[in-house]
């Protein structure tokens, strides 16, 4: 009788760690997976550097750069909600005309109804004009949930209609100029708290007792949040890393890892430097910041995130499995009428005034921000800091363009052929996938 050798037991170590000659394989299979998330990184390192050549150094000037954020602050805030909307399976075309709407209601409060001066306070104003943004996502996504009809009719609709509805409220004239406390949104800085920092002092002509060299004076509050944001960058990335390794799933190659650490340390603490040597972080910033990491929160660490990408990925399937897809298709659109009233508000406050012409576009840089952040058009898939990359895509080729004097022609035609390759490229891995 011939007896047979049981077969080793398999244990989860010996399957996720590969062996030492896998390791270049694995390196490079780690690489070639996140080939998006980092080229889209290095995408924008590129862009930039180019037109820092190109502009002769003023793209990287502290006042460009700040002009850069107040200028597509509302395009990232924007896409933060267009992300749920297309991870959802859904399109919202209407995003740029609500935007502009709720800029011309709040002037409309600000500035020309007598409703009192309670109602005329900016910080109610922002209340009130996001819960009619939250409204407004509330009608259009009723009809998109429990009736139906396909996302793109109902938003070209909402599109038509709220840029109507701005006309009419603006009789096309321009409505302003708003409350200081309402222009800090968009043009406000955080204070220095702590005080300035001298680097290099101030140069002085003795001889003529005046200021001949400026210096180098940081904003001291700015460097601190820029530090400390950075730190709990590379600690949570760490502590993401072990968690993965503990419970027994392969992680990214570490030099990989440290790679992509350092090189966003660096570009942010290069950023917050450049922001301190000038007036500090835009307010606009903050406030994106926080919504940023809200969105990064929801969308990685809570059920109803979780839920939204399922649903993405297969509505029938995620109906089977309980998940109430009409409630949180009417969530999604929620989110996005809100994100796109505040966006409103800070197109106004930077603007001074509300003017009929506001948002008209914006929809589309924002659609375009999300799906060359790596956003597929099936629904189902995307990342918060893909849309973010995205979006800044796209403002550094609008800012870089218009300051090497490229008519606005120009600059649709190369912004519609980089979105069309984005979406090119996405479609090529999924059916390479």
């Amino acid at each position: 009788m011939t007896t047979e050798t049981a077969p080793a037991p398999q244990t989860g170590v010996a399957e996720d760690v590969p062996a030492a000659g896998a390791q270049p394989r694995f390196a490079v299979s780690a690489l070639w997976a996140n080939l998006r998330d980092y080229g889209l990184l290095l995408a924008l390192i590129a862009i930039m550097i180019f037109f820092q050549i190109t502009t002769s150094g003023t793209l990287f000037k502290p006042v460009n750069l700040t002009n850069l954020v107040l200028q597509n602050s509302f395009i990232i805030i924007m896409a933060l909600g267009m992300l749920m909307v297309i991870v959802a399976g859904h399109i919202d075309l209407s995003v740029g005309s609500v935007a502009g709407f709720i800029g011309a209601f709040a002037a409309m409060l600000m500035v020309q109804w007598p409703v009192g001066p309670f109602f005329s306070n900016p910080v109610i104003v922002g209340i009130i004009s996001l819960i009619v943004g939250g409204a407004i996502g509330a009608i259009q996504g009723y009809w998109i949930a429990y009736h139906r009809i396909p996302s793109f009719i109902v938003t070209l609709a909402g599109m038509l209609v709220f840029r109507g509805l701005n006309q009419a409220l603006l009789g096309g004239l321009s409505v302003g100029p708003f409350p200081t406390e309402f222009q800090q949104l968009s043009a406000g800085f955080i204070p220095d708290v702590i005080g300035p920092l001298t680097l290099v002092p101030p140069t002085v002509n003795a001889a003529h007792k005046v200021i001949v060299g400026s210096g180098i004076v940081l904003h001291s509050t700015t460097v601190v949040i820029g530090i400390v944001g950075v730190l709990a960058y590379v600690y949570f990335g760490l502590r993401a890393r072990r968690t993965r390794e503990r419970h027994g799933y392969k992680a990214e190659p570490f030099g990989l890892f440290v790679g992509k650490t350092v090189v966003i340390s660096a570009l942010a603490l290069f950023l917050d430097y450049s922001f301190a040597t000038y007036k500090g972080l835009p307010n606009v910033l903050i406030v994106m910041g926080i919504l940023i990491a809200l969105f990064v929160f929801v969308t990685k660490k809570t059920t109803i995130g979780r839920r939204v990408y399922a649903m993405g990925g297969n509505a029938k399937a995620a109906a089977l499995s309980g998940i109430k897809t009409e409630r949180l298709t009417l969530i999604v659109f929620i989110n996005m009428g809100v994100l796109a009233a505040l966006a409103g508000l800070i197109i106004a406050a930077r603007l001074n005034m509300a003017v009929p012409a506001a948002g008209q576009g914006a929809e589309l840089d924002v659609i375009a921000a999300v799906f060359i952040g790596g956003a597929s058009a099936m629904g189902g898939v995307g990342q918060v800091a893909g849309a973010v990359i995205g979006a800044f895509i796209m403002g550094v080729m609008n800012n870089g363009m218009s300051i090497n004097g490229l008519s606005i022609d120009w600059q649709q035609v190369v912004k519609g052929l980089v979105l069309l390759g984005a979406v090119v490229f996405d479609v090529y891995n999924k059916n390479k996938g």
